[in-house]
């Protein structure tokens, strides 16, 4: 099945076009067939690449005035670069969706309820619900009798039980307005747990993982057999660990102190919270941790305090998570930062020998951007990193959600 993945934003739309079906899922040969992205789109200037691999990528600038030009586009440059033949070759269309709240614990084929309550949860994220519905609206007019899957980043961790997301509010808020513990990333989270197993030979109920997404945005989550059953991330991607921009756990009565001395209103809070913070906030340079290791290298005492806090956190919640689930088979670093930064890795599991986790730094430093094992012959616990592929599991989830509905139930984890 030929499965065209859509990620819309409030000016973007990134894509990939995906074949699979089960024989592939079964033997990881699944194909990218095409993978690229619109932005800037509503101007006269919308820059347009797709990747056919392993040709080079091609990139257009050209006016893009709204979603339904965009997506049209899109599949004309498909096209173009032979990816595929005529959009009747699209057999469905998967899309990811950041917030499902509680109403979806799995991928499905969009409906006029589905879409009801993707809107309804529009509420809890506001930012990006609204975008990826525009997705859908746009891909169903121009693929009408073609299947369209929803893929929430919220629904992995539907499996956390009450204990751990019921916060410490009075509980008529839970009841009125739904404020608990959500997290995100659980697409990726969900991927590379899938993985971990796959490479070790193993199914998700032998297996207890901590995975630790970690790029501008960061989450970590404890996995037991399979399910989450805690993560990082909140009510908003706001919580847990220390981001990009963002400055995870705090003490609330902090900003309200922020709030009175600064004579903040909540939108410049809001802005705060989530463009001024983090890595950014405390080295007062950049919010890219390639920039932040240089600038340490050199002596930049800011630079390496938020290399030393964002690693500390890490850790912190390696050590929970371990509480949390007894006994911890492997740790997966993934993300951008997760991938492709050794020195943060051996940083966040220093000193957690006790706990089983030990680094070899000759194995360490030669894995970037692939997969390997990163932990010492003597350790207990397997370390990896593992680099996550999100646009393949909505590209399964895809194909396992319209064949479900077809009436091939398929339960396969990770599939």
């Amino acid at each position: 099945m030929k499965i065209l993945v859509l990620n819309c934003g409030s000016s973007s739309i990134k894509f990939q076009l995906i074949e699979t079906n089960a024989e592939m899922m079964d033997s990881n040969t699944d194909r990218t067939l095409a993978r690229g992205s619109i932005d800037r789109i509503g101007t006269n200037e919308a820059t347009l690449k797709v990747t056919v691999p392993p040709a080079p990528t091609r990139t257009t600038t050209e006016e893009i005035l709204d979603y339904q030009a965009a997506l049209n586009r899109a599949v004309e440059m498909l096209k173009e670069c032979r990816a595929v033949g005529d959009i009747s070759n699209i057999e469905a269309v998967g899309h990811r969706v950041v917030h499902g709240g509680e109403h979806f614990a799995a991928s499905v084929v969009i409906d006029g309820k589905v879409e009801e309550d993707i809107q309804k949860c529009a509420e809890l994220a506001p930012l990006h619900n609204p975008h990826n519905l525009r997705g859908y609206y746009v891909a169903r007019k121009l693929m009408p009798k073609v299947p369209q899957v929803a893929v929430f980043d919220t629904a992995f961790h539907q499996s956390v039980p009450p204990r751990a997301y019921i916060y410490g509010l009075p509980y008529s808020y839970y009841r009125r307005y739904h404020i608990r513990r959500y997290g995100f990333h659980g697409t990726s989270h969900r991927y590379v747990a899938y993985r971990f197993g796959k490479i070790l030979g193993k199914v998700r109920e032998d297996v207890n993982l901590i995975t630790a997404h970690l790029g501008n945005g960061c989450s970590i989550t404890a996995i037991q057999k399979g399910q989450s059953i805690d993560t990082s991330m909140g009510f908003t991607p706001q919580e847990g660990l220390l981001m990009g921009t963002r400055c995870g756990d705090i003490d609330p009565a902090a900003l309200l102190y922020i709030m009175s001395k600064d004579k903040l209103t909540l939108h410049e809070m809001s802005t705060l919270l989530n463009k001024n913070c983090g890595l950014y906030g405390i080295s007062g340079e950049s919010n890219d941790m390639r920039d932040l290791l240089a600038a340490s290298a050199r002596g930049d005492e800011q630079a390496k305090l938020a290399i030393e806090v964002f690693c500390y956190r890490i850790k912190k919640y390696i050590g929970a998570y371990s509480a949390a689930l007894g006994h911890v088979d492997g740790v997966v670093f993934t993300g951008g930062i997760g991938e492709n930064a050794p020195d943060v890795r051996a940083l966040a599991c220093e000193g957690l020998g006790e706990l089983g986790i030990q680094i070899d730094a000759a194995r360490n430093a030669a894995v970037t951007g692939k997969e390997g094992e990163i932990s010492s012959d003597g350790s207990r616990v397997r370390v990896m990193a593992i680099p996550t592929n999100e646009e393949l599991l909505i590209a399964r989830d895809t194909f396992r959600a319209v064949r479900e509905k077809n009436g091939t139930r398929d339960t396969g984890y990770g599939k």
